[in-house]
């Protein structure tokens, strides 16, 4: 996809398909920030790093079944996520988050995150998974002190689990949520709410909240990637959501200040036996964007910088770290040019029926 006509790409960013090899132009002219502010007074604090774009599941809303993977070659090495990091906390980024595909699904990925607490003792790190590959690793996140796990699981029925998923791990799954609950290892758990295969299932999405301490926490269908199955019909908002809940058990917002500055909406929930234990949250990309608040940029399993998920204008990070000449300096130049032009918001809902972004999720990192 090219750069939109109405805005010229700025020195650096490059569509997602095109050539990765060559240099990031015109880094030089740019000095690195110590701390990273966009145009809009908006403060970076947290970074989300693909770790990988492969998964062992093939969810029929995030994959066409078409798709190819990035090449080994081209896919970021663990020493060079590590070189990002650094970076990323020397300009005052306070939180990362691992994602892929699946990040368990990619060797050495434990052994990784032992590395970054070695190095980074205060760093706020965090996993999104979808919890079949946890399991033998849960101890080692526990004895490193990972901060949180976000557990993506769209269905609590077994069989539609594999319907959606391919795969006939529902039990692995659940056996691991416990397990992570055991250990004490704060975790979220996401859904993506689709009307007409998730939406009878609220009320036990519900109950496991009320009777866990954790979040729970729809997040709106968007269509991401070519190829993505997504309609109207399917298309369950957030107010829509909350009304239904509504009629559950009684809810009461939680105050901004009290949301760590994620994207949901969270509430507290009370049924007849008394308070929840945990708590709904609701993301809304589509109805009601969270834009203004954003503080994050995302980097790509292949060394891209987006500095929003639905701007496709991407920042090639890879080719400037591996250059003999340019190094991890001129990545710095990069990301401080990328951050101060990074978009104010995206008017997603009118651009539902085509993909709001070309690449698909895993490819930009769940």
């Amino acid at each position: 996809m090219k750069a939109s006509p109405h805005r010229a790409a700025p020195c650096g960013a490059q569509p997602p398909d095109s050539s990765m090899n060559a240099i990031p132009p015109f880094a030089h002219l740019c000095e690195p920030a110590a701390s990273l502010e966009d145009g809009h007074g908006r403060t970076v604090r947290y970074i989300r790093l693909s770790v990988t774009d492969r998964c062992n599941l093939r969810c029929t809303y995030c994959r066409s079944g078409m798709e190819t993977f990035i090449p080994h070659e081209s896919v970021l090495r663990y020493e060079e996520m590590e070189q990002l990091v650094d970076m990323a906390m020397d300009m005052g980024v306070e939180k990362v988050r691992l994602t892929g595909g699946e990040p368990f699904a990619r060797k050495g990925f434990a052994d990784f995150l032992e590395r970054l607490r070695a190095a980074h003792p205060a760093l706020d790190i965090r996993v999104t998974t979808n919890g079949t590959l946890i399991g033998p690793h849960i101890q080692t996140l526990k004895a490193i002190g990972l901060n949180a796990v976000n557990l993506s699981l769209d269905t609590f029925d077994r069989d539609k689990f594999e319907q959606i998923t391919g795969r006939d791990l529902f039990g692995k799954v659940r056996e691991n949520m416990d397990a992570l609950l055991d250990a004490g290892i704060p975790f979220k758990l996401n859904a993506v709410a689709m009307r007409g295969f998730n939406d009878d299932e609220l009320p036990a999405f519900v109950d496991y909240a009320m009777h866990h301490p954790i979040d729970v926490r729809f997040i709106e269908f968007m269509p991401m990637g070519e190829g993505t199955r997504w309609s109207d019909s399917c298309f369950w908002s957030a107010p829509d959501i909350l009304d239904a809940v509504k009629g559950l058990v009684a809810v009461v917002p939680v105050e901004q200040e009290q949301r760590n500055g994620g994207p949901a909406r969270l509430y507290t929930l009370s049924g007849p036996d008394g308070p929840g234990l945990g708590r709904l949250g609701l993301i809304s990309p589509l109805s009601s964007h969270f834009c203004t608040s954003c503080n994050r940029l995302r980097i790509t399993s292949d060394g891209a910088l987006r500095t929003c998920l639905f701007d496709d204008r991407e920042y090639r990070l890879r080719n400037a770290l591996r250059h003999p000449k340019l190094g991890i300096e001129a990545v710095r130049r990069i990301v401080t040019l990328a951050t101060r032009d990074k978009p104010i918001g995206a008017r997603l809902l009118e651009r539902r029926h085509n993909a709001v972004a070309q690449r698909r999720m895993t490819a930009i990192g769940g």
